[in-house]
C-alpha cells in the first residue's frame, strides 16, 4: 500500500475491515515493519492465545471499551495469519466460515427443524461429524484439540461421549466416584510411586470435571474464579499482617492461618 492510501486511513474517523487489510499490507510489504515481516504462524501462536485470554478478562470485567479493543486485537491476529498464509487468504477464511455457518444451521437456511438449543447442538455435531468424515465417536473425541487447557478439553471430551449416551444417569454416583478416586490417590501417595500418584491425581480431576457438568459449572471458569478469590484473600491477609507491623518471615503457618480465617470471616455478612 502506498503512503497516500495509508494517510487516508489515518484521516478517516471510522475505519473499515478493508482499512485493516490495507494497514497489514503496508506492514508486511516492502519497506514495511521488519518485525511483522519476520513472523510465522508458529511465532504468532502465543499472541493469539494471549489476546483471546485478554478478551475473556475484558468480558469478566464488563468493560465494553476494553472488550472492543481486545476484540480488535483478536481480529488483527486472524488477519495477520491469513495475510502470511500463502496457501489461502482473508477471502478464503471469510468464505469458509460463511459456508460452515450456513451448512450447520439447516433449521435457518434449509428445511431442517430445531426448536431448542439442544436440538441445534445435536444437528451441529452430526453435520460436523459427516463433514469431517469421522468414522467413529472415538474419532470425534480425538478431534478435541490437545492444545486446549486440560480441564476444558476433559469437559468437551465428556460432552461428546455423552452425545452417544455414554454418561452417568444422575449426580449421586459422581460423588461416589470422586470419593473413590480420592481414596485411590491417598493409596498412591502412601506408596510413594510417582507415576501412580500422577495417574490417580489425573483420574480424580477427570471425575471432578464429570461432577462439574452435572452441577452446571464449567471447571475452567470455576477454577479461575477460585484462584482470583485466593489472590484477593491473600492480599487482604497480607495487608492485615502489615497493618499489625508484622512480616511473613517472622510468622508460623498457624499464625498466618489466624489472619486468613479473619479475612474469610470478614467476607460473611
Amino acid at each position: 500500500m502506498d503512503k497516500i492510501n495509508v494517510n487516508k486511513i489515518f484521516e478517516n474517523e471510522r475505519r473499515t475491515f478493508d482499512d485493516l487489510l490495507g494497514v497489514m499490507d503496508a506492514l508486511l510489504g516492502e519497506g514495511g515493519c521488519p518485525w511483522d515481516r519476520e513472523q510465522t504462524h508458529d511465532s504468532l501462536k502465543r499472541y493469539l492465545i494471549e489476546e483471546a485470554y485478554e478478551t475473556l478478562e475484558a468480558i469478566d470485567a464488563k468493560d465494553d471499551a476494553l472488550l472492543c479493543e481486545e476484540l480488535g486485537d483478536v481480529l488483527l491476529q486472524i488477519v495477520f495469519h491469513a495475510k502470511i498464509a500463502g496457501a489461502f487468504g482473508v477471502d478464503d477464511v471469510i468464505s469458509g466460515v460463511c459456508k460452515k455457518m450456513i451448512s450447520r444451521h439447516p433449521h435457518v437456511f434449509g428445511a431442517a427443524d430445531a426448536k431448542t438449543s439442544d436440538a441445534v447442538l445435536r444437528n451441529w455435531e452430526k453435520i460436523k461429524r459427516d463433514e469431517m468424515g469421522l468414522g467413529s465417536q472415538a474419532d470425534v473425541l480425538r478431534r478435541v484439540p490437545a492444545n486446549l487447557p486440560a480441564l476444558m478439553r476433559a469437559y468437551k471430551v465428556q460432552q461428546k461421549a455423552r452425545d452417544v449416551g455414554f454418561d452417568w444417569d444422575d449426580v449421586k454416583p459422581l460423588f461416589d466416584k470422586a470419593e473413590e478416586e480420592l481414596g485411590e490417590l491417598r493409596e498412591a501417595v502412601a506408596s510413594g510411586d510417582g507415576k501412580s500418584i500422577e495417574e490417580e491425581f489425573g483420574d480424580l480431576l477427570f471425575a471432578m470435571v464429570n461432577l462439574s457438568r452435572f452441577v452446571g459449572v464449567h471447571p475452567e471458569l470455576a477454577l479461575a474464579a477460585a484462584t482470583e478469590k485466593f489472590i484477593g484473600r491473600f492480599a487482604a491477609m497480607e495487608a492485615a499482617i502489615r497493618g499489625d507491623g508484622r512480616r511473613f518471615d517472622e510468622m508460623s503457618l498457624a499464625e498466618m492461618d489466624v489472619y486468613w480465617e479473619r479475612v474469610k470471616d470478614a467476607e460473611c455478612p
